[in-house]
């Protein structure tokens, strides 16, 4: 079985990686950090690295500077993710050989793109290093684990319950998914990475107008309302509406919900 290392310091956008490649013949293994990735990349290499370009300790470039330097994983193909992509981004993965990159927010088939691509080409991997039983015995790391309380689910299923409403979508402010709920006829993914660009941009507003951070927005469309409410500082909430007339009710209930989702996050 192919194994890929995620290095991400997000949370959701590990848990993204971990869900594009559910069912597939890949063993996902996350690292929250770049010390705890060249840590994993020692005790058992894997086929693939998939690693932000900023994180607080190492960044993505060092990493793979690290592993192509490296005897034994030299010849480890690295996909870098990166928020922003323009020429300098471009030249540092290049000088740091890395096998691309890929712009988040991604969807799910670009990185599936990608990684066939290098799996494909990929060597076999070396055998892992023998530990010795201290070493071996240590706790696991829970580096790729979200902490998205059980009640998220739950929570989410409330709003769908109203007649009117169709969907509702936890995300975080990258417009990664955090969570969504079955929904007809709209891709979570969209729903996430589109309502991070209005919160996003509706903050740059609330700042210039002296109005502070974004609270929550009310879009009235031909076909339907998506209200969109800020969660602390990391996460947003989405809830698609076919009938006005639940506006008030989903409303309330968003005001009660916001601060057991912000534990969460």
């Amino acid at each position: 079985m192919s194994k890929v290392l995620v290095v991400d310091d997000s949370l959701s956008v590990r848990k993204v990686v971990e869900r594009a490649l559910a069912g597939r013949q890949i063993d996902v293994v996350c690292a929250a950090s770049g010390s705890e990735a060249l840590e994993r990349l020692e005790r058992d290499p894997p086929d693939i690295v998939v690693c932000d370009v900023v994180m607080p300790d190492r960044d993505g470039y060092e990493i793979c500077e690290f592993i192509k330097r490296h005897p034994r994983l030299s010849h480890t193909p690295v996909l870098l993710m990166s928020g922003i992509v323009n020429d300098e981004v471009r030249e540092r993965a290049a000088r740091a050989q890395s096998a691309g990159i890929l712009a988040k927010p991604f969807a799910a088939d670009d990185l599936m793109r990608h990684l066939d691509s290098l799996l494909a080409q990929a060597p076999a991997r070396p055998s892992p290093v023998r530990e010795s039983p201290a070493v071996a015995e240590a706790p696991a790391t829970q580096g790729n684990t979200i902490p998205v309380p059980e009640s998220a689910g739950a929570i989410l299923a409330q709003f769908v319950a109203m007649d009117g409403v169709q969907w509702a979508v936890l995300a975080d402010r990258e417009g990664f998914v955090i969570e969504s709920t079955a929904n007809a006829g709209v891709d979570a993914d969209v729903a996430a990475a589109l309502s991070a660009c209005l919160a996003e941009s509706s903050d740059g507003l609330g700042r210039e107008l002296g109005r502070g951070a974004l609270q929550g927005a009310i879009l009235e469309f031909e076909k339907g309302m998506v209200v969109i409410y800020g969660i602390a500082t990391s996460g947003l909430l989405a809830v698609g509406i076919g009938e006005p007339s639940v506006l008030g009710k989903v409303r309330y209930y968003a005001r009660r919900a916001l601060p057991e989702l912000a534990r969460g996050m």
